[in-house]
């Protein structure tokens, strides 16, 4: 499943959640789906990160820490 279709996913449960509820099964599901989603959000922040230097006045390139 790609992060679109875990995207609109979510979505779709959110909008029956207000409506009208959720069942166990799709309880599991959001929380699955919506974990799946913060691991992409931290892969991608850790992969930027990963590739930020900080120049310094003198043009030294220094990597961030993490």
């Amino acid at each position: 499943m790609n992060m679109n279709e875990v995207i609109a996913r979510i979505n779709e449960l959110a909008k029956k959640a207000k409506a009208e509820g959720l069942t166990e099964d799709e309880l599991k599901e959001r929380d699955e789906l919506r974990g799946i989603y913060l691991a992409s959000i931290r892969q991608n922040l850790r992969a930027q990160l990963d590739n930020t230097y900080i120049v310094t006045p003198d043009g030294k390139k220094h990597k961030l820490k993490s």
